[in-house]
């Protein structure tokens, strides 16, 4: 099996894990960085997105991505 050139490799890492990222960080729709008032968690829900999708990266982007289209509340 041939190794990944470096140009590939760095567009692969910002394809599948810069982007989903900038893509939370910049959307309206990801809702505030700080948590509602009387809230519990420490996390507004932007904050917990990003922290999903850089953990999970392609997988916690594509979450993002349904439950920001309608999904169930």
């Amino acid at each position: 099996m041939a190794a990944m050139d470096r140009p590939t490799a760095i567009a692969l890492l910002l394809v599948f894990y810069v982007a989903p990222l900038l893509h939370v960080l910049v959307s309206p729709k990801a809702g505030p960085f700080l948590p509602p008032p009387g809230a519990r968690c420490p996390l507004g829900p932007r904050l917990g997105w990003l922290v999903l999708t850089l953990t999970l990266g392609p997988i916690g982007w594509l979450m993002f991505m349904t439950r920001r289209r309608g999904g169930s509340k």
